[in-house]
């Protein structure tokens, strides 16, 4: 076992887990810091690294080994570390100390600084620009696995990145974003983070400043949640991305994947830009397919949007935290019904469910009436699902025959698909939901989906079949949901077609 991997594991086990998740503290693997680093350009002699999180610094060090054994080696190397976890800097000062061995053997300057002090912080006051600030010091390579963390709104830290113009829902995201600011033009950077910043309202700005200041080279994949931080017990989609500062738009990028820390068997393929982010996108979506013939291909079957379709995505408007007062456990004269996630049965809405710990019903008022939507044939997805269940995209037919009402509320928790508000034909609602619960649109989702989370938002963003294939599909749904093999048939000889 490497040393690095050595200290990473004992620490693991000498450290409470819990603690080092408060903190958004994942160690990185040699194996993976190992492919990082090899990802790295040749660059200029006089080289100046970051490593902002630096841990037991498994990520400078192996960056510093890849340099250092390349034909045409730096002179110089400087290297700084930010760390404020004082249980691991004595680890960090002994790798620190080895790489100025390792470069002094090689008769190439080294010089080491470790920061022990807050990153986002220091490199706030870095970069922000003032007419009396002096220009703070930039680098040649950022090498980062940033802490993994929500802010919250109302915090200290959310206020400061905010007046310095930084909008991010994750720390991880402020870490990248402040990494990007130091990095002197043509400077490279290489991150191992979460997928989520890939789509979603939450990272639209972020993805907009990094896209804009960075010329994306790679996106690596990672095929299985359990294996980028094993250890950890981490489910998370990691991917790692190679990107250089300020460089021209190139015309692909490398899309690559492997199962886990085997990177002797990596797949990869040129990707045009435009297939990566699509022109024309504001929201500015990554998509990562890395197949010849990938869900993006096939999909261009579909080629209609949901404002060709005159149909609309919203967000379930019941808060039911909010709405407690006027919620009811079973249906009453003076209630509609309430329908949760629970609901979902076989590709339909289910109600009332006696046993459930969910309220079935809402007092209808004129308190509640902003809540409440006219009964109808509406098809619904959880905007939330578990990282072990087979599809992200689960849908659902609401019947009106089934609720017998003429008012029904969904709660925050689903996304429902409606026509000007109200509910849609019979058969266009049962050949969407038959659609949406296809294997072609799941794959197509995770291309730039890499969390459980399913926002209108996103919904938006998917190609659909026309208005008549949504018909024709919706004859093939009957008092259930097919299975999901003879799903993906019908959606295969119905609208796929991708021979022919």
């Amino acid at each position: 076992m490497h040393t690095l991997d050595h200290v990473r594991k004992s620490f693991n086990i000498a450290t409470c887990r819990s603690d080092r998740s408060e903190i958004g503290q994942f160690l990185t693997p040699v194996a993976i810091a190992r492919f990082m680093s090899s990802l790295f350009e040749s660059g200029p002699q006089e080289v100046k690294i970051l490593d902002p999180g630096a841990g037991t610094g498994v990520l400078f060090a192996t960056c510093v080994e890849t340099l250092i054994s390349q034909e045409k080696r730096p002179l110089s190397i400087k290297m700084v570390a930010y760390e404020t976890d004082n249980a691991i800097l004595p680890h960090l000062e002994d790798t620190l100390a080895r790489s100025r061995s390792l470069c002094a053997s090689r008769g190439i300057e080294f010089h080491g600084i470790i920061k022990r002090e807050d990153f986002v912080t220091a490199a706030v006051a870095e970069t922000r620009e003032s007419l009396f600030a002096v220009p703070g010091e930039r680098f040649t390579h950022v090498i980062l696995n940033p802490p993994y963390k929500k802010i919250s709104s109302q915090t200290a830290m959310s206020k400061m990145l905010y007046s310095a113009g930084l909008e991010v829902a994750n720390l991880y995201a402020a870490f990248v974003w402040l990494s990007i600011l130091l990095l002197e033009p043509g400077g490279q950077m290489v991150a191992i983070t979460p997928r989520s910043f890939c789509n979603g309202p939450y990272f639209k700005k972020f993805r907009a400043a990094f896209l804009r200041m960075m010329c994306l080279k790679r996106m690596h994949v990672f095929e299985s949640r359990k294996k980028a931080f094993g250890d950890d017990n981490v489910l998370q989609e990691n991917i790692i991305c190679h990107a250089i500062r300020g460089e021209r738009k190139p015309k692909s990028i490398t899309i690559s994947t492997s199962e886990g820390l085997e990177f002797n068997e990596v797949r990869a393929r040129a990707v045009p830009c435009e297939r990566v982010v699509q022109p024309g996108d504001l929201d500015r979506f990554i998509h990562l397919d890395v197949d010849a013939v990938g869900p993006g291909d096939r999909m261009k079957c579909f080629d209609a949007s949901l404002g060709k379709l005159g149909l609309s995505v919203s967000t379930g408007r019941v808060v039911d935290f909010r709405a407690r007062e006027y919620l009811r456990q079973n249906p009453g004269p003076d209630t509609a019904p309430l329908i949760y996630p629970c609901h979902f049965v076989k590709g339909f809405i289910h109600w009332p469910i006696e046993s459930g710990k969910k309220p079935n019903a809402i007092v209808s008022s004129a308190e509640t009436s902003d809540l409440l939507v006219g009964t109808g044939f509406y098809v619904l997805t959880k905007r939330f699902s578990s990282k072990e269940q087979q599809r992200r995209i689960m849908a659902a037919i609401v019947d009106p025959a089934r609720i017998g009402a003429c008012l029904v509320g969904f709660e925050n928790h689903l996304n429902y698909f409606h026509e000007q508000g109200k509910g849609l034909p019979a058969d266009l609602a049962k050949g969407l939901a038959l659609y949406l619960n296809s294997t072609a649109a799941d794959k197509y989702f995770r291309q730039f989906s890499g969390h459980t989370q399913v926002n209108a938002t996103d919904l938006r963003k998917m190609p659909y079949p026309t208005h008549e294939q949504l018909v024709r599909l919706g004859a093939f749904v009957k008092e259930k949901m097919p299975d999901q093999e003879v799903i993906d048939a019908i959606i295969e000889k119905e609208c796929l077609n991708f021979d022919q």
